[in-house]
């Protein structure tokens, strides 16, 4: 008879974890539905990172949602430093590598707004994690939402428009569970 009831409850109980799962897994989908990203990997050396265009997705989904911007769409591409170099110096006139650089779309129509392109580099992520003592996948998804604001018109190149973006930041990694990045 114990034992019966023994089993009764792992059902019961495994039925009920399963059913959260499902739900999650429904709610994570309808989330990241809205979304619509195009993440390449263009270096190998983001092979090393798991699950990383999972945490790209997760950390613009949120950025995106915490925006008012739940419907969109863009492409991000996870590329090395001297790709990222050629990129700033033919489009900025900056021959350096950089963490990350956004390049907004033209105004767009429609159910679904292209907002444009990220470009992610990983060796200066790398580099700027361990610098500053973070977990890469930290720093990435900081990185990701920061590309993700400037898509949006975001800008720090005044001190009055960094607090802004900074506090944007702040606010969608506290949701991601991420420590201040500038604390």
């Amino acid at each position: 008879m114990a034992a019966r009831k023994a089993r009764k409850l792992r059902t019961a109980s495994g039925a009920r974890a399963a059913g959260k799962a499902r739900v999650k897994a429904r709610a994570a989908s309808k989330a990241s539905a809205c979304v619509a990203l195009d993440i390449r990997i263009e270096s190998d050396l983001w092979k090393q990172k798991r699950d990383i265009q999972e945490k790209a997705r997760r950390a613009i989904t949120k950025a995106a949602n915490a925006a008012a911007r739940p419907m969109c769409e863009l492409a991000v591409l996870l590329t090395d430093d001297s790709s990222i170099r050629v990129i700033n110096a033919d489009w900025r006139g900056v021959d350096a590598p950089t963490n990350v650089l956004s390049f907004p779309a033209p105004e767009s129509e429609g159910e679904r707004p292209f907002l444009g392109d990220i470009v992610l580099a990983f060796e200066t992520i790398a580099a700027e994690a361990s610098a500053e003592g973070k977990p890469f996948a930290h720093h990435f998804a900081h990185l990701c939402v920061h590309g993700f604001l400037h898509l949006l018109g975001y800008d720090h190149v005044r001190k009055k428009d960094a607090d802004v973006m900074e506090a944007a930041e702040r606010d969608i990694l506290r949701r991601l569970r991420i420590p201040d990045p500038y604390g």
